[in-house]
Parts: C-alpha cells; sequence; structure tokens
C-alpha cells in the first residue's frame, strides 16, 4: 500500500470520527483549505461524493460508509502487520485506541490512562469517552470498558470488577417519607430514575427468593446522566439505583442508606472488551494487565 493510500484512509478515518475538516485539519497540520481540497481530490478520484457537507457538520454518504468500512479494517489491518513484524508484541509502543463510558472514563479511566502513559513513553494512547457503546471491529478501536455485558459475540469480554447495585435514598427522605418494606411501597415513593441506553423507562426489575419481580416507579426527576441524579438523591429528593462503585463513600459516610436490601438487582459488573480476532499487541495486553491491577482491591460498602 503507498503511502498516499495509506494518507488518504487515514485522512478520512479522521474525518468521519469527528464530523468537521476544520479539526481534522488541526489534527493533521493543515489549513482548512487544504483539508477541503484533500477531501475533494479523494472524491475526484472515486468518482463518487463520500460526505454530505453543511456549514457545520458533515455526514457521510451511502457510498462514505462503505469506504469507512473498508478503510477501518485495512488500517487495522496495517497496525496489526506492523505489530508482528517489528515485534512491538514484546515491547509495547504504538497507537492504542480505547473507549469508556463517559462519567467513568473521565474520573477513573482518565487517571489510569495517565500513570500507563508515564510507565510506556512509547505508547500513543487515544482516549474516547461515549455515552453508548460504539462498535470496536467497526471503528477500529483496540478496547472497551464499561458496565455490563455488550451483546457483541465478536468480542472477548473480561470482567474487571463486580459490581452490584443497591436501591437507595438519603436519610432525611426516608425520614420524611417512610422507608419502604415491599416492591410494592416503591409505587407510592418519588423514585429518581436514570435513563439508560434502550431500558423500559421507570421499570424496575429485581430477583427475590428465587423470583423474578418487576416494579413501574415514577418521580418529578431523571436524567441519562448518572452523576446528576447520584446528587439528586444525595439531596433528598428520592429512592435511586446506583453501584456499589458509586455508593461505597456515601454508604460509608452515611449519608446515603440502603433500602430494601433483600431484593437483588442486576449487576454492573465492569468488563473490558476487545476484538477476538486479532492478536493482542504487546501495548494491549500491557494496558489490560495494567488496568486490572488497578481494580485488584475494589472497595464493597456494606448493606
Amino acid at each position: 500500500m503507498n503511502h498516499d493510500l495509506a494518507s488518504s484512509l487515514e485522512f478520512f478515518v479522521l474525518l468521519a470520527r469527528h464530523g468537521n475538516l476544520s479539526a481534522v485539519a488541526r489534527m493533521l497540520d493543515l489549513t482548512p483549505p487544504a483539508a477541503t481540497k484533500r477531501l475533494a481530490q479523494l472524491e475526484a478520484r472515486l468518482g463518487v461524493r463520500l460526505v454530505n457537507r453543511t456549514t457545520r457538520s458533515i455526514s457521510l454518504t451511502p457510498e462514505g460508509e462503505t469506504y469507512l468500512h473498508y478503510a477501518t479494517r485495512i488500517l487495522a489491518d496495517v497496525r496489526e502487520m506492523e505489530d508482528v513484524v517489528s515485534s512491538s508484541r514484546s515491547v509495547p509502543k504504538g497507537l492504542l485506541r480505547i473507549n469508556a463510558t463517559l462519567g467513568f472514563g473521565r474520573t477513573a479511566i482518565a487517571p489510569i490512562v495517565s500513570e500507563f502513559a508515564a510507565r510506556h513513553p512509547q505508547v500513543e494512547v487515544q482516549l474516547d469517552v461515549t455515552d453508548r457503546p460504539i462498535d470496536l471491529v467497526e471503528s477500529g478501536v483496540d478496547l472497551g470498558i464499561r458496565f455490563g455485558a455488550l451483546p457483541d459475540q465478536r468480542l472477548v469480554a473480561r470482567r474487571v470488577l463486580s459490581n452490584r447495585r443497591f436501591l437507595c435514598a438519603a436519610p432525611r427522605y426516608l425520614a420524611q417519607h417512610g422507608e419502604p418494606a415491599s416492591l410494592k411501597d416503591l409505587e407510592r415513593h418519588q423514585c429518581i430514575i436514570h435513563r439508560q441506553n434502550e431500558d423500559a423507562y421507570g421499570v424496575w426489575r429485581f430477583t427475590h427468593d428465587g423470583r423474578a419481580d418487576t416494579v413501574k416507579v415514577r418521580g418529578a426527576l431523571s436524567s441519562n446522566d448518572g452523576d446528576i441524579v447520584l446528587n439528586w438523591a444525595l439531596d433528598g429528593h428520592g429512592i435511586l439505583i446506583r453501584s456499589e462503585w458509586d455508593l461505597a463513600k456515601y454508604l460509608e459516610s452515611g449519608r446515603l442508606r440502603v433500602v430494601l436490601p433483600d431484593f437483588i438487582l442486576p449487576s454492573a459488573d465492569l468488563f473490558v472488551y476487545y476484538p477476538s480476532k486479532r492478536n493482542l499487541s504487546a501495548r494491549t495486553r500491557a494496558f489490560i494487565d495494567f488496568l486490572m491491577a488497578r481494580f485488584e482491591a475494589p472497595a464493597s460498602p456494606a448493606a
């Protein structure tokens, strides 16, 4: 593969990822007119339009989607080939792309990346944080770090830590409204709803004495951001579902209390995912080992 073709593939993958020619121009140290000309030359060479352009953003045409699919796969294969040929399987070096959840990626994974980068200066790390999971295979991303199992059979999943979920509320809310004694009681309480992906709105699922139980809750407050709903619970606005990773310090300090502890919620274990069809490079294996070591002894709250 000649240099011009590789450069075109990398340019277009960056453009598709960021959706903005000016951003790509800055990343590649080009002027905006030069980036625009580069896209025009690529489309002229192929004889098709790859993107639809507006004044603020771009979107891929069907031909652009196809080009992105193959470009991502080709670049990933080239990276893997160079890893093997240059013996980088024994020395961590090169580009490592990681995707993580938005809040957790910012507060927990970013500091780990910082430590890892200091220890492995030959590794270049790109950390992207997104609300929703991305397709690691199609995006050419090496690792995904997320809570809960992803329904993608092309990926290998390794559990980083177990992470139970609890119902919780602030003591002042319970003092004012009473503590629920059954799932039925939740129907009369203010429940703070964390909207996540495609979960049914306000439907909470439990296991109790070997039986599956479901309750439809209501509440005046809901958000798709985990930190926001947690702060609302701390302010005494209602009952919330949250994982032990987020709750540990608040349960220990008494700012939150677990309610209905005998009703078991689906866990939110933390996993690291990676495409199964590739041999892991040294940088990928090194980061997984580093990540696992950082989570060897997570704090566990007492219910």
